[in-house]
């Protein structure tokens, strides 16, 4: 055989060696790719939550059940941030945001919910809500499950919502303090500062009935109210209240109209004189009437002064700040989203 056929043969065996390697190659990069996507993700690219967690408000055990949810939804295990006497939930909240927490867990009662509120406001960071509180007033407005495993699921897999938040500045202080529920001063704020932990331990709510009835023996004071830019108005009163959302313990709904998300504040006067006028008021609220009482007065505002001619009780969502001479409160809209297990909520028709 002539030389020359010797080299065309060598170099088409080389010619199919290399195609064979290359396909090869290609062969086994593609079973890599596949097996890749079949493999489970590592902790690095799974969701991550954190808990910010009053540890005086849980059971034993409570972290174990909430590690086991998330991880059973194929969350990391959660970042576990507990307050403290100091901290109430603010700082760990705000570490939390740090650490890149694609959702929060405020795990206690209003006031923990309310501190982590304080940090999340206007970060985009979803706040989802495990309540273990006595009032737990935000979680039964927003239909919140009371249960640790239901609530635990619908912070992870449940719509966002971006709801309002008040914002209260105490006798000019620097510090303007998130509420999302109420806040005030007089009657209902002396309620809250003379109901003691342990009552509140041992009875649940009805601690705050027994701190109710003894409350209402008290006089009339005289506050001067200012909506927006509107002129100072005189009233006398046991108790205003300003509101965000207007449901109170056992579902009574104080402010008919308070709507999470309509970028307004409604605020309610009582002003009942003896026994008497609390009962007409008593039966005026249980109505959700906005009319039949001239001791009930509604209004709507997005910015609230509230001045007493005297130092009165006061407590945004039902923690007590102390006695106050003014109150000076306005509204953001929108800037803090909570998990709900339906974005668009029915319309109810005593609200429109």
């Amino acid at each position: 055989m002539p030389a020359e056929w010797w080299f065309v043969a060598l170099a088409v065996l080389v010619a199919v060696v290399v195609l064979g390697v290359v396909a090869f190659v290609i062969r086994r990069e593609r079973f890599a790719a596949a097996a890749a996507e079949r493999l489970p993700a590592g902790d690095d690219d799974r969701p991550l939550p954190a808990v910010v967690v009053n540890p005086t408000k849980i059971a034993p055990g409570t972290r174990d059940r909430i590690t086991t949810v998330c991880t059973g939804l194929g969350w990391a295990e959660p970042l576990w941030l507990e307050t403290t006497v100091d901290d109430p939930g603010t700082g760990q909240a705000a570490t939390a945001v740090d650490k890149g927490a694609d959702v929060v867990l405020a795990c206690g009662g209003d006031g923990t919910v309310r501190a982590v509120a304080q940090a999340l406001a206007g970060t985009g960071v979803a706040m989802g809500l495990v309540p273990h509180g006595t009032g737990n007033l935000l979680a039964k407005t927003l239909g919140t499950p009371l249960e640790l495993v239901p609530a635990v699921r619908l912070a992870l897999t449940g719509d966002d919502r971006p709801i309002d938040v008040g914002r209260v500045r105490v006798d000019g202080g620097e510090e303007e303090h998130v509420f999302l529920v109420m806040a005030g001063t007089g009657f209902d704020a002396a309620i809250m500062e003379n109901t003691p932990e342990g009552l509140k331990s041992r009875v649940g709510p009805l601690a705050y009935v027994v701190s109710g009835l003894r409350a209402m023996r008290g006089s009339r004071t005289r506050v001067t109210l200012t909506f927006d830019d509107g002129e100072p108005m005189r009233r006398r009163t046991r108790t205003v209240l300003v509101g965000n959302s207007g449901t109170l313990l056992g579902g009574l709904v104080l402010m008919p109209r308070a709507v999470l998300d309509d970028g307004q504040l409604d605020i309610i006067n009582l002003a009942p004189k003896g026994m008497v006028g609390w009962v007409a008021v008593a039966a005026r609220v249980a109505s959700r009437k906005r009319r039949g009482n001239e001791r009930v007065e509604h209004w709507q505002a997005r910015s609230i002064v509230i001045e007493a001619d005297e130092p009165q009780p006061s407590q945004i969502d039902g923690d007590p700040v102390g006695d106050a001479s003014e109150l000076r409160m306005r509204v953001e809209p929108r800037v803090l989203v909570v998990r709900v297990a339906d974005a668009e909520p029915p319309v109810d028709e005593e609200q429109r």
